[in-house]
């Protein structure tokens, strides 16, 4: 029996994915968190063969949760929902240690198919992020301004674009609005940009926004 924790802040996902899991024989849900910092404490002292991870939880982001969770407990298996597209997240989940990433768009057999893979081990990897790899290894020096981002500055990048002030990214990510001033200023200066308009620009162009 694949024993599954699930952790997402929304009672309608985790519902939903619980009905998707019920019906498989040999999958159950054993437990499930509602943020950030339940969601590392149930996985660290649990005994789970894969952990469902969303990626924005309050408390503890799930990138924060992924990569504690991978240096204290290196052997755990994950598999990210989030419902941001892969170009978003996806190569940054794999290199922070997930095992697979699906947004939640994803039909529940992928779903089913993810889970049974990843709890052997394994990796899952979509056909479209295949590609998006592949493309990655054929052009090594084509590498985009954002990866040189800190996971945090990536976020907050990401909600700026996506049009968040300063106080609402500072709430949402349970941060002050200092902090979230002086991410802003080091990624403008990691990317070499003046402001937020060409920050927006950029992002558009990679489709970086929500």
């Amino acid at each position: 029996m694949i024993r599954i924790l699930i952790a997402d802040d929304h009672f309608i996902v985790r519902e939903g994915l619980k009905q998707i899991v019920s019906d498989v024989p040999d999958m159950v849900v054993v437990d499930e968190a509602s943020d950030g910092q339940e969601a590392l404490k149930k996985a660290l002292a649990g005994s789970f063969d894969i952990i469902i991870l969303d990626i924005s939880m309050p408390l503890k982001g799930g990138l924060d949760v992924l990569q504690e969770l991978k240096q204290q407990k290196p052997d755990a298996n994950v598999l990210v929902l989030s419902v941001h597209p892969e170009e978003h997240y996806a190569m940054r989940v794999l290199k922070a240690g997930a095992s697979g990433y699906l947004t939640k768009e994803s039909a529940p057999d992928e779903l089913v198919m993810a889970i049974r893979r990843i709890s052997q081990g394994r990796k899952y990897i979509t056909n479209s992020l295949a590609e998006k790899l592949a493309g990655v290894i054929e052009r090594p020096t084509d590498v985009p301004l954002h990866s040189t981002l800190s996971e945090r500055e990536f976020r907050v990048m990401v909600m700026i674009a996506s049009g968040h002030s300063i106080k609402q990214i500072s709430e949402e990510l349970f941060l002050s609005i200092k902090t979230v001033s002086t991410y802003r200023t080091r990624i403008l200066r990691k990317m070499n940009f003046k402001n937020n308009s060409e920050l927006i620009r950029y992002s558009i162009e990679n489709g970086l926004g929500n």
